[in-house]
């Protein structure tokens, strides 16, 4: 996807490729408002919306970043207002083919030699991994243990012991509404499980307790055996029915995470090169100018990241559904591309299933900001993910082991996304919102990305950085670049403004796939 934007003077409208046959408003384009496209508006187009530069006949693609993003219901006349009412998907099931050509764009990085990289001060793990954050972190094994978890985490916090170890961000109760009730031979229990080791291993948590009922589907035994884990001063388990109850399993707890404290706190921050940065790359709330702004801006410093030696992860497959055909050319070999499509296939096949459609996303939001169409919102959103060779394709929650950039596979609903890409091993995480997401991510920092200066306006305290700007003349790789600096800032331990407002307590969402038994 290419972005050659033209400005006009005034500021008012926006073309993003010569191929296009609509055009964005940057303000409300009243009736008879002339455009720098030569024609006059027709019909109210609201901010963050599209209208039509020249004539589209009924069933002629509609076009934008050079690419479809749906077809016209009717025959729509320059000037008028384009979208649901008048766009739709192609075809009679709401899908649109693709040409998935293999590895035809594939351009080797060049990296940065590894003494000219920037550096961050972060937390060496015993593994090699780094963190940019040193939590401990109260896992639970089924909804059942959840309430002991919470417990566990508000007894510590209340006795002030937190204030003798400055080098632990917190203690994290991670708890959520499955672990029982699951087919055992299932994906959703295999997902679940990466799930679980995946946060006990990420490298921002120094130490875990794995709490459960001990009656569950999801045995701690049994994940202990799969993944060879053993206790340790900085990882323990216990069930309440094991120990003899709610009171006692509080009581144990709160022992234990007072014994890793001091164990925990030993680790300080040290220089270390961007390729330790794991970065996870969402969206939420997404408008008209995501596409245009923030997401091409974050690819620009995913494009960095990944120049330095990182990775970058791309991932909600729901919302690169349309323009997964430009990841597959980007695939370093037709085996990695090949399975991207294979995940799509396997979301079509889903989503019959359950009586939906792929197009049932954009959500209302997403329509009232400007995006018509899956197709469009997915062309935006794809450019999270640069310009770099797509290295690998992940399942949810799979440990990530490429470095580069690289896609797992996650829903669109972002606190179950975001939980995959931390459960892979992200160590921070960029979202970027149009609509105005609240959003934070323990124990991985979310730096928020505005995609227009009216909403960066009202919700300051809650965006770190506003990309709206770029429509008045700031460059897409400027705005990479400063989005790029401030990862490294906040992977020192400068704090985002989630962090600051104490998100992240309860966007812990493993994602729950099959029949509840």
């Amino acid at each position: 996807m290419t972005e050659t934007m033209t400005r006009p003077p005034e500021g008012k409208t926006l073309v993003l490729n010569a191929d296009d046959n609509i055009a964005v408003a940057l303000a409300n384009l009243e009736v008879g408002t002339p455009t720098a496209q030569g024609v006059a508006i027709i019909r109210l187009v609201p901010r963050g919306h599209k209208f039509a530069t020249r004539p589209i006949a009924a069933g002629e693609a509609v076009v934008k970043f050079g690419q479809i993003i749906g077809f016209a219901k009717q025959a729509i006349a320059p000037g008028d207002w384009v979208h649901e009412h008048n766009c739709g998907m192609g075809g009679p099931d709401g899908t649109l083919a693709h040409d998935y050509a293999f590895a035809e764009g594939a351009v080797p990085v060049a990296l940065v030699p590894e003494a000219q990289r920037p550096t961050f001060q972060g937390y060496r793990r015993a593994n090699g991994s780094v963190g940019t954050r040193n939590y401990i972190g109260i896992l639970t094994s089924v909804n059942c243990s959840a309430t002991v978890a919470k417990f566990m985490a508000e007894a510590i916090n209340r006795s002030g012991v937190l204030d003798d170890y400055p080098e632990i961000d917190g203690v994290i109760p991670f708890v959520h509404g499955t672990g029982c009730a699951m087919d055992l031979t299932g994906e959703g229990y295999q997902i679940f499980r990466r799930t679980q080791w995946g946060y006990t291993s990420n490298p921002n948590l120094g130490a875990a307790l794995l709490v459960g009922l001990g009656c569950e589907a999801f045995q701690i035994d049994k994940m202990k055996e799969a993944y060879d884990l053993k206790e340790t001063d900085t990882f323990q388990t216990m069930t309440i029915q094991e120990i003899g109850g709610t009171r006692k399993m509080i009581d144990w707890g709160v022992e234990r995470i007072k014994e890793m404290l001091p164990v925990a706190a030993r680790a300080r921050r040290e220089t270390v090169d961007a390729s330790h940065l794991t970065l996870a790359l969402q969206c939420g709330g997404s408008d008209g100018y995501s596409g245009i702004t923030a997401n091409p801006a974050l690819g620009v410093a995913a494009d960095l990241l990944v120049k330095n030696g990182g990775t970058a992860i791309l991932s909600e497959t729901p919302e690169i559904y349309g323009a997964e055909h430009l990841l597959t050319r980007r695939a370093v070999s037709r085996e990695v591309g090949e399975k991207l499509i294979e995940r799509i296939h396997w979301w079509e096949d889903y989503t019959r299933r359950n009586g939906g459609e792929m197009n049932n996303n954009p959500s209302p939001g997403n329509k009232l900001g400007g995006l018509t169409t899956i197709l469009e919102k997915s062309l935006g959103a794809t450019a999270k993910g640069g310009m770099s060779p797509l290295n690998a394709v992940y399942e949810y929650a799979e440990k990530v082991t490429e470095k580069g950039f690289v896609f797992m596979d996650t829903p669109g609903f972002d606190p179950v996304s975001a939980t995959g890409q931390v459960a892979g091993g992200a160590n921070i995480l960029a979202f970027t919102t149009g609509r105005g997401s609240a959003y934070g991510c323990k124990p991985v920092p979310s730096i928020k990305l505005a995609t227009n200066s009216d909403m960066y306006a009202r919700m300051q305290d809650d965006m770190d950085i506003n990309c709206g700007d770029i429509v008045e003349g700031v460059s897409i790789e400027a705005k990479g670049q400063e989005i790029f600096d401030l990862l490294l800032k906040v992977a020192s331990g400068e704090r985002t403004k989630s962090e600051a407002l104490g998100y992240g307590d309860n966007e812990f969402v493993p994602w729950q796939v099959g029949a509840v038994m």
